[in-house]
């Protein structure tokens, strides 16, 4: 699969996806840091690549409705630090690989 990852999140996000044999771009790479959430979108569009995430406003199927994205995943997590986020990334990239 082709994923973007946003700036939000911590580049291992980005190196667990590579590792898993996935193709990854990152806001960073492409020089979106700091870019609203409707580029952010775009990129993602253009390329073709599943948006994972923590900005919750892509959660918002109004103004992103799923039929208009390749794919989402949006991680709303009660604890947002590094150690969980990648602990929870590994869980659902298994869930991906089934």
């Amino acid at each position: 699969m082709d994923f973007k990852t946003d700036e939000n999140l911590p580049v291992e996000i980005a190196q667990l996806l590579r590792e898993a044999g996935h193709s990854v771009s990152t806001a960073i790479d492409e020089s979106l840091g700091g870019a609203s959430d409707d580029s952010i979108s775009r990129a993602a569009v253009s390329g073709g690549r599943t948006l994972v995430t923590l900005d919750v406003g892509f959660a918002d199927i109004r103004r992103y409705p799923p039929a208009d994205l390749p794919g989402l995943i949006v991680l709303r997590l009660r604890r947002q630090d590094k150690p969980h986020l990648i602990a929870t990334f590994t869980q659902v990239l298994r869930r991906l690989q089934d």
